[in-house]
């Protein structure tokens, strides 16, 4: 799909779209609505119970909407140089087999995106030599625009919209993946390689992002219910809507993108200081070097901070972070009811001077006064094989 396909011959919005598992969700009584630009289960039996399902056992997660991108070059140009001149991150010195999390800024150093990003193997299902990433679903057709902007054109970029995803995330889930696709366990965090189920192609990551261990599966759209009846077969998994894997990631201190991140916010001011490689310091070759550095070197005005919330009642994005004398100086851009707490919390971008974990800060939601304090994240803490 182009950027031309998101709007219709008459200029008007399109229709939300379908993925390939769309009729599979509403069989399994999904609970569908309108997340980028596509339909997606928001939850099957609630958000709680689905929540604590996956910190237990195993939840599996549609993300199909996100964009899987392979990046190569022609006559042996230099790939990774240019990747590295929109990334703050050591792509370089990123081995086979092995994934990165790293930030697409903008000239300014703003977040136009998060992602993730893999060096291919010599064999993979894509039969590519080259760089394999994801990014966000409601982002992915500005990335790519971006990506056609500022890198040469002897990069070649390939959108796999015929690709599936899915993330199969809680403690158990390499038990149930392992009896399938023998090898998973081999895997740790962040790394990635090629494997079969049934005859059909896998790309496998040992990532995710609710905190938990976790796999995400690339698959043939083709194929992918058969691999999803598969995996609920199992055990130990149930189907888990976008509900629980926003409380997950919230729970996890995770931030999502055009919610705790936009282009108006940089690494430092996000706490993401650890995308930023130290070769990509010293040289201080990315975008917005000279503002992100200084960020770093003197702190930054604002930070995004983690919020216990008093009482029972969730304090939601967009409420007022409050100073003594009652006026607005931040807010809250996630909350939630976190069901591993039994209780609200938040996140929040503040002052640098009341962002010191323990500070007792006011917000302010519908003109009610909320009491918090600023507690360090993740709140929940997370579960990785490394």
């Amino acid at each position: 799909m182009s950027e031309a396909d998101l709007i219709d011959d008459t200029g008007e919005e399109p229709a939300i779209l379908s993925l390939p598992l769309d009729a599979w969700h509403r069989a399994r009584g999904g609970r569908m609505v309108e997340f980028a630009g596509y339909h997606m289960p928001v939850q099957y039996e609630g958000v709680m119970p689905e929540h604590l399902w996956v910190r237990d056992s195993a939840g599996l997660f549609d993300v199909s909407h996100m964009g899987q991108l392979l990046f190569r070059t022609e006559d042996g140009a230099d790939l990774d140089g240019a990747l590295e001149s929109v990334l703050p991150g050591d792509i370089a010195g990123l081995k086979p087999g092995r994934q990165r999390y790293s930030l697409l800024l903008a000239e300014d150093g703003g977040i136009l995106d998060d992602l993730m990003v893999t060096r291919l193997p010599d064999e993979n299902p894509f039969d590519v030599q080259g760089l394999y990433m994801v990014v966000n679903g409601a982002t992915k057709f500005d990335d790519i625009a971006y990506f056609l902007d500022k890198l040469p054109e002897d990069v070649l970029i390939n959108h796999m919209e015929d690709q599936a995803l899915l993330a199969l995330q809680g403690p158990k889930a390499v038990d149930a993946l392992a009896r399938l696709v023998p090898g998973v366990r081999d895997l740790v965090f962040m790394t990635a390689a090629p494997f079969e189920w049934d005859g059909k192609p896998l790309w496998i990551g040992r990532s995710g992002y609710t905190g938990e261990d976790g796999f995400e599966i690339s698959i043939d759209g083709e194929y992918v219910e058969a691999l999803a009846d598969a995996l609920c077969a199992q055990p130990e998994v149930k189907p888990i809507g976008l509900g629980a894997r926003d409380s997950l990631r919230l729970e996890a201190g995770l931030p999502l993108y055009g919610h705790d991140l936009d282009e108006t916010i940089t690494p430092v001011v996000a706490d993401l200081g650890f995308a930023l490689s130290k070769r990509r310091r010293e040289e201080a070759s990315f975008p917005g070097a000279t503002r992100i550095l200084a960020e770093r070197e003197g702190g930054p005005a604002v930070k995004r901070v983690g919020l216990r919330v008093e009482g029972r009642q969730p304090v939601r994005e967009g409420a007022a972070v409050l100073d003594a004398a009652g006026g607005e100086v931040g807010r809250v851009t996630s909350g939630g009811f976190a069901p591993s707490l039994n209780a609200p919390i938040a996140m929040a971008y503040v002052p640098a001077a009341l962002a010191a974990t323990g500070t007792r800060i006011q917000l302010s939601q519908r003109g009610k006064v909320h009491h918090a304090t600023v507690t360090a994240m993740p709140f929940v803490p997370h579960r990785y094989v490394r």
